[in-house]
Parts: C-alpha cells; structure tokens; sequence
C-alpha cells in the first residue's frame, strides 16, 4: 500500500455526487463497504493480479444505503492483490460453498506495489483533484 497525499483528503461530499462525477472516470465503489465507510476503487492493471487506486471514505451523515448520505474522503492509495492461479485449494467434497464459490483466496492481499504504478497513480490523484474540487 503506497499512500498519495491529496486536496480531497477530509473534504466532505455528498456521496450521490461523488458517484455521478467519479463513475464515468472509471471508478467503483469497492466491495468491501459497510454503512459507515467504503471506497471508490479505480482499477490501474490485472498483470499479475490486481491494481487499484483506493479513495476511502467515512460517512458522515447518514449511511451509505441513505440517498442523502455525506462522506468524508480519506487519503488515496495504491494497492495491489496478488491471486493464485487456478481454483480454490480450500475447496472440499460436500462443501456447499464450493458450489458457488471456487475462485482462489489472494496470494497476497497487500502486495507490492510496482515503481511504475505511482507515476500512474499520482496522476490519478491530479484528476481526481480537479474533477472533485472544480
């Protein structure tokens, strides 16, 4: 995880608005949310798994179910998530998850992140900047 300063860490928003003006960028709110905090993901690459850049929020009023509900943006960062190849090795006879759910777990859920990323995600952070805070 590499952490990139940025003018939107602590500025509030409605999350309605940050929706509107960050998915035709490309973002998404991750999956991993609950109704006090999430993030907006923007993904960078998949060579040798995954790269995101992570814009984490806090909700400050309401919850993230709510239309009304007001976020507070935290500091941007580049994550990496290394995944296995194949199927999952978890996965045993008679088990009725594995019916639904044979992907592999990741290999590294805090990988690395690869020098030639930052330059990327830095730009990322300009015109997340400039598309916020116009």
């Amino acid at each position: 995880m590499i952490p990139i300063s940025s003018k939107v860490t602590g500025e509030v928003f409605s999350l309605h608005d940050l929706e509107s003006k960050l998915s035709p960028l490309g973002y998404v709110i991750g999956g991993n949310w609950d109704y006090d905090h999430g993030s907006f993901d923007y993904k960078i690459d998949d060579d040798v798994g995954y790269q995101f850049l992570r814009v984490p929020f806090d909700v400050e009023h309401g919850s993230l179910d709510a239309p009304t509900s007001t976020v507070k943006i935290g500091e941007p960062f580049l994550l990496s998530h290394k995944y296995q190849r194949g199927l999952d090795d978890n996965v045993h006879v008679g088990n009725i998850k594995a019916s639904f759910d044979q992907f592999s777990e990741p290999q590294d859920p805090d990988a690395s992140v690869d020098e030639k990323y930052i330059a990327v995600g830095q730009e990322l952070v300009r015109e997340l900047e400039a598309t916020l805070l116009a």
